[in-house]
Parts: C-alpha cells; sequence; structure tokens
C-alpha cells in the first residue's frame, strides 16, 4: 500500500513538473515577442523656394535639393513607409487611419511652432513609444518612359525616428537623388542594376532609396539598447 501511495505521490511530482515546463516555455516566447509601438505621422512637405542652396530639414538641418512635390507625394510615402516597417516587423504599427485621425484633429498651429515637441505629444497621445516624423523636400516625375527620358525622376525625402519616453532622436534615414545615366558614373553599377537598368518612375525610385535607406535601420535589441 506505502509503495503504491509512493507511486502516485511520483507521478503527481513528474506531471507537476512537467506542466511547470509547459508554462514556462509558453511564457518565454510571448516575452520575447514583445514589440514597442510605432506611429508613423503623414510626411510634411518642406518646400524652400528662395533659399539658393536648397531645403533646409526643419528638425536635423539637413540639406536637400529643392523641386517641386508632386499633389499626393506625401500620402503615398507615408503608406509606403507604413508597408515596408510592417514588413521589418520590428515594431507593432500603431493603424494609419488611427494616426492620421488624430494628426487632423490636432492644433495645426502648434506644430508650426515646435513641430519635434508636437509630435511627441500626439504620439503619446496615440500610446506609442517611438514615433516617425518624415520630410519630403521634393517629389518630380520623369518624363519619357522606362527606356527613354527628356527629365529624370528626382526624390528628396528623410524620416527620423524619435523615442517618447525621452525626446530623443535615435534614429534617422535620408534619401537626396536624380536619377542619372550609367554612363555618368560607373561607380553606382550596383545601384544601376537594382534600379532596374531603367529609368524609374519617382515612386519606384522612393521605394528603392526608402529600401536602401532602411538596410541601416536598428533591429529590437538595438533599440532595447541604445542609451
Amino acid at each position: 500500500m506505502e509503495k503504491a501511495i509512493r507511486r502516485w505521490r511520483m507521478k503527481k511530482l513528474l506531471v507537476t513538473f512537467f506542466m511547470l515546463g509547459v508554462i514556462l516555455a509558453w511564457g518565454a516566447p510571448l516575452k520575447a515577442e514583445t514589440k514597442f509601438n510605432l506611429a508613423i505621422l503623414p510626411f510634411f512637405i518642406e518646400r524652400v523656394e528662395d533659399r539658393p542652396r536648397g531645403a533646409v530639414c526643419p528638425i536635423c538641418g539637413g540639406l536637400y535639393g529643392k523641386g517641386g512635390v508632386l499633389s499626393g507625394a506625401q500620402i503615398y510615402l507615408t503608406r509606403l513607409l507604413q508597408e515596408k516597417m510592417e514588413a521589418m516587423g520590428t515594431f507593432k504599427l500603431l493603424p494609419q487611419e488611427k494616426v492620421e485621425e488624430a494628426f487632423s484633429q490636432s492644433d495645426r498651429s502648434q506644430f508650426d511652432l515646435n513641430l519635434k515637441r508636437s509630435s511627441i505629444q500626439l504620439g503619446k497621445t496615440l500610446g506609442a513609444d517611438f514615433i516617425f516624423v518624415g520630410f519630403l523636400f521634393r517629389f518630380e516625375q520623369r518624363v519619357g518612359s522606362s527606356i527613354g527620358v527628356d527629365k529624370p525622376a528626382s526624390v528628396g525625402f528623410d524620416v527620423h525616428l524619435i523615442r517618447l519616453g525621452d525626446g530623443k532622436i535615435v534614429w534617422t534615414g535620408k534619401f537626396d537623388e536624380t536619377q542619372r545615366p550609367l554612363s555618368e558614373n560607373l561607380l553606382k553599377m550596383g545601384s544601376f542594376v537594382r534600379r532596374k537598368a531603367s529609368w524609374l518612375t519617382a515612386e519606384e525610385l522612393s521605394s528603392v532609396g526608402m529600401d536602401e535607406m532602411l538596410k541601416r535601420f536598428p533591429g529590437q535589441k538595438e533599440l532595447e539598447e541604445m542609451p
């Protein structure tokens, strides 16, 4: 009788250890999958027509070639960045519709006074941990076709990742390019091939440029360890 009781107790103990292991195994990946919330603000259009050197980013002071901005280009860039960040999987992205609604209801005059501070306040209201603030300086469409152009596509934009806990800019990505033929710069053979060895539209050039820019984007671990 005593042996049967001991065997029963041993089985019960083994079952308890097994269940504890299962619980811990389930809990570990859940913790590892925890991601920061990211809000992507609609791109701001920054036009500086009277500055001879070009357009200047209001946040980082970067200089960009000035030019025209095609209607709706800022909407396209915002959605493009949203899609590429979702594909990367580094963050849990807030729905773009929610961000755009909150932005449309905000006091735009405060953004004119202090864009960075107002962006941080909006991000906190949305419950984000990080916020992307981007500027569009130039978005000019090609004139011609993929095999020959009278005027090539030309795009200039940047994005800034701001950590809302301390308001620090932890990463900046930039793209500023007017497509050139390979004959003008043989050192960019790889870039020419990635651009399909053809003349791109402004949308295609933006997408390729954003891919190249995001190759340098920090991963989840780097973001957690940033001072």
